[in-house]
């Protein structure tokens, strides 16, 4: 079984935001495996169903980013899985360019807090994830208002398609592994 988490904001005002994009994710994965994520559970919204050929629990935390790990530690100490094979957190990334996708098996949060607090509430930072590029803020910007804020319509578009290709993605860590979902996905972006 497969946990698959898209980390977010739960407040309609912060929906379809740069900060929000692994809850976009969630959402596709969803409407693409019928999947309803609605059941409020562990600090989360969650869905069953298959993803990938596999048992999967989509989870869309409640508890606002800073305190993502507070749902992810009850969603794994409940379903038991395998934190380090089985765990894939989905996230925004600001030093990844609009619409690049990065999956890593491991590694440190970036100064994200969603992870930060995830690595806090798991004490490793050895969980599958992809970072989905949402651009750098630009100088003058203050980071909460970058994160918070939209994407502008050319930027959308590109969004879109990665949102598309990191479900792809998430299927293919799932059926193949996260090396062959690293081979195919870690390209630059092309535009």
């Amino acid at each position: 079984m497969y946990i698959i988490v898209g980390l977010g904001n739960p407040d309609r005002q912060y929906r379809n935001t740069r900060h929000n994009i692994g809850f976009d994710v969630i959402d596709e994965i969803a409407a693409k495996n019928h999947i309803t994520v609605g059941e409020k559970k562990h600090k989360a919204l969650i869905g069953k169903g298959f993803v990938g050929g596999q048992k999967a629990v989509l989870v869309k935390p409640q508890t606002y980013m800073n305190l993502s790990g507070e749902s992810v530690r009850e969603v794994i100490d409940f379903y038991k899985i395998d934190e380090e094979s089985e765990l894939i957190v989905i996230s925004d990334d600001i030093s990844l360019d609009v619409g690049q996708i990065r999956i890593r098996k491991k590694g440190s949060a970036g100064g994200h807090n969603g992870l930060k607090n995830i690595i806090l509430h798991l004490g490793h930072d050895r969980f599958r994830r992809i970072r989905m590029g949402v651009g750098e803020k630009p100088e003058g910007y203050d980071l909460v208002d970058y994160v918070l804020g939209h994407f502008s319509k050319e930027e959308r578009e590109t969004i879109d398609e990665s949102v598309r290709r990191a479900a792809e993605a998430t299927e293919l860590m799932i059926a193949e592994g996260a090396d062959a979902a690293m081979n195919e996905y870690n390209k630059k972006q092309w535009r």
